[in-house]
C-alpha cells in the first residue's frame, strides 16, 4: 500500500480515483478514495476495529470530530448512525477532504462538515472525538495535534483512538494520562489498541506547554515513537 505523504496539504502523488466498500452491521457505503489519502485500497483494519468495537456515540444536536478523515469512513459511519449530530470531519490534506465531502454528499449525508483544521469554529465544543491518528507525523507532531483537540472536548465529552501497538499506543496512553487526560484501554485486537480518552477538568501545571526532550520532530519509522 502506497498512500504518498497523506499527511501533507496538497499530495504530490498523480491522482488515481478508486472505491473501497464499507460493510458494518449498520452502514454499507461505496467510498470513492484515490492516491495520496490514508489506506486508498482498502478501509484500514483499524479504522475498522474502532467503528466495529467503539462506544455508542452521544445522542441528540451535539457536535462530534473525525480527527483525521481521509476520505470519510469514520466521519460517514458518525453522521448515519447520529443523523441529529454534526459531524466535523477534519483533515489537512485537500484531496482527502474533496473525497470526504463527496463521499457525504453520495451518502446523503447532510450532517457532515468537512473542513481544514483551522476552520472549526472556536466556539464548537465536542462531545465526542473519534480517530484513527496520523502516527506517522512524528510523536511531537502528534502530541500537539491531539492536545489542540483533546481541549476541544466539552465537560464530559471523550475521545476514541485506535492506534498500533508496535507504534506506539502503550506510550500514547501514558503521555495522555500523565497530562491529564485519563486513558484507559477499552480492548485490543491484531495488534491494535483502543484507547478511550476523557476530557481532562484542568491541565496539570506546565502541562499545555510541556515539550518532553524526547518529543522530537522526527516521522516514525515503524518503532515506538508515541
Amino acid at each position: 500500500m502506497n498512500d504518498g505523504q497523506y499527511w501533507t496539504d496538497r499530495p504530490d502523488v498523480a491522482s488515481r480515483p478508486s472505491e473501497v466498500g464499507l460493510l458494518l452491521p449498520d452502514v454499507d457505503l461505496t467510498l470513492a478514495t484515490d492516491r495520496g489519502v490514508f489506506s486508498a485500497d482498502r478501509v484500514d483494519r483499524g479504522t475498522r476495529y474502532l467503528l466495529l468495537d467503539g462506544p455508542d456515540l452521544p445522542t441528540g444536536p451535539v457536535d462530534l470530530m473525525d480527527l483525521g478523515c481521509g476520505y470519510g469512513p469514520i466521519a460517514c459511519t458518525m453522521a448515519s448512525r447520529r443523523p441529529d449530530a454534526r459531524v466535523w470531519a477534519v483533515d489537512v490534506n485537500e484531496r482527502a477532504r474533496d473525497l470526504c465531502r463527496a463521499n457525504a454528499e453520495a451518502a446523503g449525508l447532510a450532517n457532515v462538515q468537512v473542513v481544514a483544521p483551522g476552520d472549526v469554529p472556536a466556539d464548537v465544543q465536542l462531545a465526542a472525538i473519534w480517530s484513527n491518528p496520523p502516527i506517522r507525523i512524528g510523536k511531537r507532531a502528534l502530541h500537539d495535534l491531539l492536545a489542540m483537540w483533546l481541549d476541544r472536548l466539552s465537560p464530559g465529552g471523550t475521545a476514541h483512538l485506535v492506534v498500533q501497538r508496535h507504534l506506539g499506543a502503550d506510550s500514547l496512553a501514558r503521555w495522555l494520562d500523565e497530562r491529564g487526560w485519563t486513558t484507559d484501554r477499552r480492548s485490543s485486537r491484531k495488534g491494535f489498541r483502543l484507547l478511550d480518552v476523557a476530557a481532562r477538568v484542568e491541565s496539570p501545571d506546565g502541562a499545555a506547554m510541556e515539550v518532553d526532550a524526547a518529543d522530537g520532530a522526527a516521522p516514525a519509522t515503524g518503532e515506538d515513537q508515541t
